[in-house]
């Protein structure tokens, strides 16, 4: 899958190695209950309307605003519904508490406390997602995991996108078969994404190519302000193209473009940060897998061992529940658990 110049898929595994370091003996072990059918997503009967404290006018602009339905509504913070609605803080967070609520009352969401068996129960139902590399998988201990914001950092041609396409293909296969039998919501910020490249990587694996392009749903973003955008609204497409997996390649490129200078840090870190807590919640609440890929930076200063750092600093590292640095070496490509 990492090897660029791999013919077939069915022969990329062979060219991916791995490296654990301590942080990889962390991640909670997989279970045989993964490969169990389930459905995509929880079709909800529950509307704005349902919301204790939010009438006619309220939804109205709420639904204005893009917030479509109570799991919107759920992960958005108060400051920024205030902003968006017109309304005070206050009465902001109180239309979020309400929603909770309902959607802990509906069981939709777990509530605000629970015990650890009931937790170990939770995690033990997660799904994972094969990258297409046994390698890979390996070190992820069953694939991509649902309810986690999985980053792939590397230099150009590490195999980040490459990563990114082959699971687009794998998503849509059923649970037993390593998929997530689910949509997947692709979006481009670097003009990577190829759909032949999809095509390609499904009829290597057997696949019905077709039916894998029709379940990937592509949005090119072309500055950080349409990517703030598209990740606010994330919700309703969730719904709406029945995903399971979003990937965001990469997640930092148009904001290191942008905001350029030491000057402009401040709030190019705070606009990060807030994009990640979003995807953090979405992830929870919708139970899905969520990738980013993010670029790389030279720490000149550095004498000894590999210069190479994620991009991002401490906001990024924070808020990737698994991070994987990828590598070239020679035709194969390495992947390391880093947290």
């Amino acid at each position: 899958m990492l090897d660029r110049k791999a013919p077939s898929e069915s022969n990329a595994k062979d060219n991916v190695r791995t490296e654990n370091d301590d942080a990889s003996s962390n991640i909670p072990s997989s279970t045989d209950t993964e490969s169990e059918a389930s459905s995509p997503l929880p079709i909800l009967d529950l509307k704005i309307e349902d919301i204790e404290g939010i009438g006619p006018t309220t939804a109205k602009k709420l639904k204005e605003a893009g917030i479509v339905s109570p799991l919107d509504l759920a992960v958005a913070s108060a400051e920024e519904l205030a902003e968006r609605i017109n309304t005070s803080k206050e009465s902001a967070a109180s239309f979020i508490i309400s929603t909770q609520k309902l959607l802990r009352d509906s069981k939709v969401i777990e509530k605000e406390f629970v015990t650890a068996e009931a937790a170990l129960e939770k995690r033990k139902t997660m799904h994972r997602c094969s990258t297409g590399s046994k390698a890979l998988d390996e070190l992820l201990l069953g694939g991509i995991e649902t309810q986690a914001v999985t980053e792939f950092y590397g230099e150009f041609g590490s195999g980040k996108s490459q990563i990114c396409h082959t699971l687009c293909a794998t998503a849509r296969q059923p649970t037993g078969s390593g998929g997530l039998d689910s949509g997947v919501i692709y979006i481009d910020t670097e003009g990577t994404f190829r759909p032949e490249r999809v095509e390609q990587i499904a009829k290597a694996r057997g696949l019905d190519h077709r039916h894998v392009l029709k379940s990937v749903a592509v949005c090119k973003v072309y500055n950080s302000s349409h990517l703030e955008l598209i990740i606010k609204g994330l919700g309703r497409y969730i719904l709406e193209f029945k995903a399971k997996l979003v990937i965001i390649d990469s997640i930092i490129s148009l904001h290191r473009a942008e905001f350029a200078g030491r000057g402009t840090l401040a709030d190019r870190q705070q606009r990060l940060n807030s994009m990640l807590h979003r995807l953090v919640r979405l992830a929870e609440i919708f139970n899905i897998a969520i990738i980013i890929t993010n670029q790389v930076q030279t720490s000149p200063d550095t004498f000894f061992g590999d210069p190479t750092k994620a991009a991002g600093g401490n906001i990024l590292g924070h808020s990737s529940t698994y991070r994987i640095y990828l590598r070239k070496s020679g035709e194969t490509r390495v992947a390391r658990m880093i947290d």
